[in-house]
């Protein structure tokens, strides 16, 4: 089948590797154009974009896609399909009837629920216990269209929302392959969306203060949800420490949230509602990556000392 491959991030080159790998004739990648990074601000290609020049696969890198650039090169390519991975931009109406079996999308969520930029960390933040990928038929809305596969995964134990990305990352890739056939071969057929829809926003820097107030459960899902970014952290002596694993400590009472109830050979703080919550791997300002132990035993914290965040966006 010819298609044309749109992604740009990390998450979407298995996709691209897949396609490429099952004889998928890719006429050409569309992805974000290089940016600027690092200290030298040295313009960098977007990980799609050195994976198609690897493979020898033309190259376009639009700054927008409503001027009517791209609608032509699209025309002019003749696409049985278009796959839609992370790209990253909206598809103008014009650019979905290009294809003749449609714009493809693969989103990392079950939709109808966690349409939007952040599926995967609002699974986490939120709790959920399984996810998956869908792949749909592209709409003028923003993850509205037909649905045409799923397949769900159960989030692990202690899973934080940059490994459940890479683990579906690599589901996607084959989910395409067999949603590409059913498409050539008629035996897929589209069907809406249903259920309740919900909506996943991108992250900001917001959501990253721990408010002890919170159920330890809920600090736990925040701690997994916001790696690799923002990162959920609390102040302490008016520096900022980063928290990037911890684990929920059952049976603690009569404490005031934000306690400091162990701070040994553990680092275990009071909740809301009667738990607590352990921090297993901090950050401090300006430091490293440490354990919370060997914090502890360069940075003694007094028993009943009360760990302070920052407004917290979930008041």
């Amino acid at each position: 089948m010819r298609v044309v491959f749109m992604g740009t991030p990390d998450f979407a080159v298995p996709s691209l590797e897949a396609l490429h790998a099952a004889g998928h004739e890719i006429a050409a990648v569309f992805t974000q154009p290089d940016r600027p990074k690092g200290r030298g601000y040295a313009l960098v290609p977007p990980p799609v974009k050195v994976l198609a020049e690897r493979l020898s696969i033309p190259v376009h890198q639009p700054a927008t896609l409503k001027d009517g650039a791209a609608q032509r090169i699209l025309e002019a390519l003749t696409p049985d399909a278009v796959v839609v991975v992370a790209y990253g931009r909206i598809l103008p109406e014009a650019l979905l009837s290009i294809p003749r079996l449609g714009c493809v999308c693969a989103h990392a969520s079950l939709l109808p629920k966690y349409r939007g930029a952040g599926p995967i960390q609002w699974a986490v933040l939120n709790g959920e216990r399984e996810t998956g990928i869908t792949t749909m038929l592209m709409d003028k809305g923003i993850d509205t269209g037909d649905i045409l596969l799923a397949e769900r995964t159960p989030l692990l134990p202690d899973e934080a929302a940059g490994e459940l990305e890479a683990r579906l990352s690599q589901i996607a890739g084959p989910l395409l392959c067999e949603t590409l056939t059913g498409l050539e071969d008629g035996s897929l057929r589209p069907r809406p969306q249903q259920g309740k829809a919900t909506y996943a926003p991108m992250l900001k820097k917001e959501l990253s203060p721990l408010d002890f107030s919170r159920q330890a459960e809920q600090l736990y899902n925040q701690v997994r949800g916001l790696q690799p970014w923002p990162v959920a952290h609390f102040s302490l002596d008016g520096k900022r420490v980063r928290v990037l694993r911890a684990s929920v400590c059952a049976g603690v009472s009569g404490a005031s949230p934000g306690a400091v109830l162990e701070a040994g050979s553990s680092l275990i703080v009071a909740c809301g509602g009667g738990a607590a919550i352990e921090l297993i791997k901090i950050q401090p300002e300006g430091g490293r990556v440490m354990s919370a132990a060997e914090y502890l035993r360069g940075h003694p914290i007094p028993l009943g000392a009360i760990l302070s965040h920052a407004l917290s966006p979930y008041q």
